[in-house]
């Protein structure tokens, strides 16, 4: 019995060294069939998925760093049929190291999004991952508060996602960033009103409570920054003035003797 006929294609064998997290074996196939770089799954339940995307969602960091330094992601980011991209998947999913990764190699990749209006930092709060949320604000171009702005096509913003899914540590996360409580989504519902349970709600309104005692105490402290800048001053005002005076002073002075010296001269000169 001939054997031969059932050699597996590369395109299968390079998936299962992406599944068993194999980088050299993946880097190796790679230099033999240079034309499998994307490879995207045409199976019913792929979703067109990359071999970026494969390796991102499994967590396999090493894997993706050969996928990248192949070009992988060269002009643009692979994406799948609902437009995901690695980061989302990765986010999702929770791997830590592969969003640092990627982040490090292409932070706009952050701010794209899916069919559903969805980005990685929506998708890291549906999956609760709180670390993972705050490596996506620190990297994020614009800034964190510009991000926790962002809402998808149905009006929901990370915050609404966090709250839905019980997320504790990312709504406080969230809050810090400057994501807004009472933002209504096209349902006209607001993060609180998704909470999970009881206990969310309940620690959502005490996070938002804790945030306007902190806001009132910033602005407290920064107007007494004012206040004393105004004091400051003031004082140097003040002492510039003197010193203006005690300069007009000694003119003053030094101008009688003057007179004085030329009206002895005068006197000596009559006798």
């Amino acid at each position: 019995m001939s054997f031969g006929s059932s050699k597996i294609e590369p395109s299968i064998r390079l998936r299962r060294a992406i599944h068993a997290g194999d980088a050299l074996l993946v880097k190796r196939i790679l230099k033999s069939h240079p034309s499998l770089l994307h490879n995207p799954d045409i199976s019913p339940a792929g979703l067109s998925n990359s071999n970026l995307h494969l390796a991102a969602s499994l967590g396999h960091k090493e894997v993706c760093q050969v996928l990248l330094d192949a070009g992988h992601e060269d002009p643009c980011p692979a994406l799948n049929e609902h437009h995901q991209t690695a980061l989302m998947l990765a986010s999702g999913a929770g791997h830590t190291e592969v969003v640092h990764l990627l982040c490090e190699h292409d932070a706009a990749c952050i701010l794209r999004r899916d069919i559903r209006g969805r980005d990685a930092v929506m998708e890291a709060s549906v999956g609760g991952h709180d670390t993972i949320l705050q490596l996506l604000l620190t990297y994020v171009p614009g800034g964190p508060y510009e991000a926790v702005q962002r809402a998808d096509i149905e009006g929901n913003t990370a915050l609404h996602y966090a709250s839905g899914n019980g997320n504790l540590l990312g709504l406080r996360t969230l809050l810090a960033a400057g994501a807004d409580v009472e933002r209504r989504n096209v349902w006209n519902w607001t993060p609180a009103a998704y909470s999970a349970t009881v206990q969310a709600e309940v620690y959502l309104k005490g996070l938002v409570s804790e945030v306007g005692r902190l806001q009132q105490l910033q602005q407290l402290q920064l107007q007494q920054q004012q206040q004393q800048q105004q004091q400051q001053q003031k004082q140097q005002q003040k002492q510039k003035r003197k010193k203006e005076a005690d300069v007009g002073k000694k003119m003053a002075i030094g101008t009688v003797r003057i007179v004085r010296e030329v009206s002895d001269e005068d006197e000596r000169y009559e006798i």
